[in-house]
């Protein structure tokens, strides 16, 4: 069997691309050092596309052609011949026998959960085969895009959606959507279905499918759309964590309302309320852009632009699939990273925050602790904001003594 650098060696334009230091995306591009898409190879040949780059700062914008050039992809190191006598390493997921069907997956944020999400879990339950199902939650959490913590999160989400409850994964491990792919394939299963928003399918789809026989093998691997969502329906078609963030900062209670299921009463929904705010630290003078950056698309694309935001070599979080990586590349409206694993995507400025450091050890409170409306609910979540009046209460206890 051929090796990979024996394949590839048979090419002209493999052979003047490693001369030139280049590094393949596997699929016939090629970027220099610096991340810039430099060529694409064809007919043997490499041709050279966007020479109007400015190396170094941001490009200028793409031609369509050039944006289907752009795709997730391994960063591959400069081909090396292979020492002589040298075993071949092996490639893809290890083997493992396939012993059950296909489980449904749904992989999101839910920051916070609302009765949008509960169209997509019942989707999610309607597709699967036999009801072999699971909901994960991502590991994501900062103050502005992703204000509860993973805890917090699945505990509220266990109460909104009681008829899926078992289901919820809490699961540290499960960062990514390849982690959660990668467990499917040790775990035995023949094929995985993924559920997302109208929105997030093409991503999961390319996502899923460029590494199918790397990361791991599935003989049947599909992505399925929710629903589309209506931005300006009042109904659950229109619903969304980002208008349930933007309705707490601005201090609207009824429009947050609006989006908790009625399995919540309205002292649960509002606990939850005043949680979420507490939780996003909300001051004077903070920036929708940075919330709720889809309502505020303009402001978000000029500090972009004027690079106060996402520089190169900054480490960012892609929030719909969980990936953390290096930026390499700022284009127009978009990024390209790279993992500590070598793998490179691209994602649009709107779907990236700054990467936070998450503390996934367990949060010394228990899970009946955590119910939304409880007392021990509202100091669990008071005593980690700083100045919180339950933190004021502790104080002024010892201060009286």
């Amino acid at each position: 069997m051929k090796s990979f650098f024996q394949f590839l060696s048979e090419s002209t334009a493999v052979q003047q691309a490693t001369r030139m230091g280049l590094q393949t995306d596997g699929h016939g591009g090629w970027y220099d050092k610096k991340g810039e898409f430099v060529a694409k190879t064809e007919k043997g040949q490499l041709k050279f596309f966007n020479k109007r780059q400015r190396v170094g700062k941001q490009d200028p914008p793409q031609t369509d052609r050039e944006k289907n050039l752009s795709a997730t992809s391994y960063e591959k190191e400069p081909a090396q011949e292979p020492a002589a006598q040298q075993a071949p390493a092996q490639e893809g997921p290890p083997p493992v026998e396939k012993t059950k069907g296909t489980l449904t997956v749904a992989f999101g944020r839910f920051n916070p959960p609302t009765t949008g999400h509960e169209k997509l879990l019942d989707t999610v339950a309607s597709s699967s085969d036999d009801g072999d199902y699971i909901i994960i939650p991502s590991r994501s959490n900062d103050k502005k895009k992703n204000p509860l913590d993973p805890d917090t999160k699945v505990s509220v989400m266990r109460q909104m959606f009681p008829q899926h409850s078992e289901r919820i994964v809490n699961d540290p491990q499960n960062r990514t959507i390849f982690d959660v792919l990668k467990k499917a394939h040790m775990d035995g299963y023949a094929g995985v279905r993924i559920i997302g928003g109208g929105d997030r399918v093409a991503e999961f789809e390319k996502l899923s499918s460029n590494y199918n026989g790397k990361l791991y093998q599935f003989d049947n691997l599909e992505v399925l759309s929710a629903g589309d969502r209506d931005p300006d329906g009042d109904d659950v078609s229109g619903m969304s964590a980002s208008k349930q963030r933007k309705a707490a900062a601005e201090g609207d209670f009824a429009s947050f309302r609006k989006g908790v299921p009625s399995t919540l009463n309205n002292k649960q929904a509002k606990e939850l309320y005043n949680n979420l705010r507490a939780a996003m630290q909300i001051k004077e003078g903070w920036n929708m852009w940075e919330i709720a950056p889809k309502f505020d698309w303009k402001n978000l694309r000029e500090n972009f632009i004027n690079e106060k935001i996402f520089k190169v070599g900054q480490i960012v979080e892609n929030i719909n699939t969980g990936l953390v990586g290096k930026i390499i590349r700022r284009g127009t409206n978009y990024l390209i990273c790279v993992t500590e694993d070598k793998i490179m995507f691209k994602s649009w400025i709107r779907d990236v925050s700054e990467s936070v450091t998450n503390n996934d050890a367990p949060s010394g409170v228990p899970a009946d602790q955590r119910l939304v409306g409880t007392d021990a609910f509202r100091k669990y979540v008071e005593k980690m904001v700083p100045g919180s009046e339950w933190g004021k209460q502790f104080i002024n206890k010892y201060r009286k003594k």
